[in-house]
């Protein structure tokens, strides 16, 4: 009884300190999602990303949203970001459980996750449909999201950085190779063999 009279008096402060830190984790956890999206900001996807990467099983997967300034253009910005909005939901979605998405940028996403059972190609297929899906609200809205993607465990010792290049160059290769056809299919290139650099010119002109 002592002991409990004794900590009644401190327990007004320390529930004041509790709440407060749970506020200030909050607001630190808000600041490092992405306003529009929700998705993890660079700096918070990219330290999440090192953690998966430590996992040889580990898949970099880079996505774009082509010809987004066209869609701005004709319908509006607020038609563009429901784009975004439903294309980093999709990706989000695409690579749970267990991975990470981020908005990098712009129309540009990034995400990691860890191929456990070798499924990463079937589940990288099922995500293309996915995000080839017109928006709800605005179902004539065509456009299409290019994907790259790149094995850890092709590429032993090379870091976040490297491998996000790598994937970046297989997303410009599948757009590039890209045939004719519906504007909502959605292009998946996957690079295999070893490329140095970026490929040259502006991401916008795409």
């Amino acid at each position: 009884m002592n002991t409990l009279a004794t900590l009644l008096p401190a327990l007004p402060p320390v529930l004041g300190w509790a709440i407060h830190a749970r506020w200030l984790h909050g607001r630190l956890t808000a600041a490092r999602r992405d306003p529009l999206t929700g998705l993890w900001t660079r700096e918070a996807f990219t330290r999440r990303a090192r953690r998966l990467l430590r996992d040889p099983r580990a898949v970099v997967i880079l996505a774009d949203v082509d010809h987004f300034k066209h869609v701005n253009d004709i319908y509006g910005h607020a038609v563009g970001d429901a784009l975004l909005v439903a294309v980093a939901a999709r990706l989000a979605h695409g690579t749970t459980p267990g991975g990470v998405a981020g908005r990098l940028g712009g129309d540009e996403f990034a995400a990691v996750l860890v191929d456990h059972d070798g499924t990463a190609p079937d589940r990288l297929h099922t995500l293309t449909r996915i995000l080839a899906r017109p928006l709800d609200t605005t179902p004539n809205v065509h456009t299409t999201v290019s994907l790259g993607w790149v094995r850890a465990a092709d590429h032993p010792g090379e870091d976040l950085s490297a491998l996000m290049r790598r994937a970046d160059e297989a997303m410009y290769a599948a757009k590039r190779s890209a045939r004719p056809g519906p504007l909502r299919a959605v292009r998946l290139g996957r690079l295999l063999g070893s490329i140095a650099g970026r490929r040259p010119g502006r991401r916008g002109a795409a």
